[in-house]
């Protein structure tokens, strides 16, 4: 599981890390002292302690070993976005030779206006150039370049196939961040994903452990159907709450990463009796996601995303 989690993990980092090889070697070449990785995070290191493991192995494929020849300065937000732009602003007081961003645009986004100098290498879910990192796609421009995930943009092909999981359902309940930058386009998106279904949407909303809880006694006490849990940092950070919630209130639940049904989450056939990630479904969710999320990255000077062969 961890070999598979670190190779798909340096596979949607893509060139990432070998963007950061090349920037650490330089720095190696020009200057005696050892580099030094800004890894700022919008999760936490409870959540992510398998992707930040696997990152540190890439590293160490490309030949840079924390703590031998690259130290690694860590800065965690705990899903708390409004940390960030003092997180990425600590961090940068250190002398680093390449930032990485993780756990969704505001990170990135942090890290963009902390530094103009520093060079930046993200991972997000929404297009870069809308939000401002990138000029374009083959020329990004600035110090920020990375990888477009694709993950805020697959929420209606995600309501699609949680709708043919629950098929007798006339309305599925729609979990959103409204503190989440992408919150606008996700929730037109699903709304309009819906009416194309013919399907009614309940919208939900939570950025607290409280707000969770509320969703989820909305959830048991209108009889909705079945759940899609829209990506999110926070969410990510309350993977265990999230998964618990829908088994206790016996609610099929859809979500953006596998760490979720890994967690637990099962797939509602009368009573919660099979894993996720068994079901046909989400195995053709999880091949078609492969192949539209899987980003090539073949220079450091450009961004890229979408279907690959």
């Amino acid at each position: 599981m961890l070999d598979m989690e670190r190779r798909e993990f340096i596979a949607l980092i893509g060139g990432g890390v070998l963007l950061l090889a090349a920037k650490l070697k330089r720095a190696r070449a020009q200057q005696p002292a050892m580099p030094v990785v800004g890894y700022l995070s919008a999760r936490s290191p409870q959540d992510t302690a398998h992707l930040a493991e696997a990152f540190r192995r890439g590293l160490a494929e490309a030949g840079f070993v924390e703590g031998q020849n690259v130290l690694i300065e860590y800065r965690w937000a705990f899903g708390q976005h409004d940390r960030l732009p003092g997180l990425a602003a600590d961090l940068v007081r250190n002398p680093l030779t390449v930032l990485v961003t993780t756990g969704g645009e505001v990170a990135a986004l942090a890290a963009k206006a902390a530094t103009s100098t520093i060079p930046i290498a993200f991972i997000v879910g929404t297009d870069p150039v809308k939000l401002g990192l990138a000029a374009s796609y083959n020329r990004p421009g600035g110090n920020a370049t990375g990888i477009n995930i694709l993950t805020n943009s697959l929420e209606p092909k995600r309501l699609e196939l949680l709708r043919e999981l629950v098929p007798q359902a006339s309305a599925i309940g729609a979990l959103f961040d409204p503190t989440f930058l992408a919150y606008e386009d996700q929730f037109r998106d699903v709304r309009e994903a819906a009416r194309a279904l013919d399907l009614q949407v309940h919208e939900l909303r939570a950025s607290t452990d409280a707000e969770i809880d509320l969703a989820y006694e909305t959830v048991a006490r209108q009889r909705i159907a079945a759940v899609t849990v829209t990506a999110g940092p926070f969410f990510d950070t309350r993977r265990d709450r999230l998964v618990a919630l829908a088994a206790r209130h016996a609610v099929p639940t859809m979500y953006h990463f596998r760490e979720f049904p890994a967690a637990g989450a099962h797939e509602l056939r009368g009573r919660f009796s099979r894993d996720l990630s068994s079901d046909w479904s989400l195995r053709r969710r999880h091949s078609q996601g492969r192949k539209a999320s899987r980003v090539a990255y073949p220079s450091a000077d450009q961004v890229r995303a979408g279907p690959q062969s």
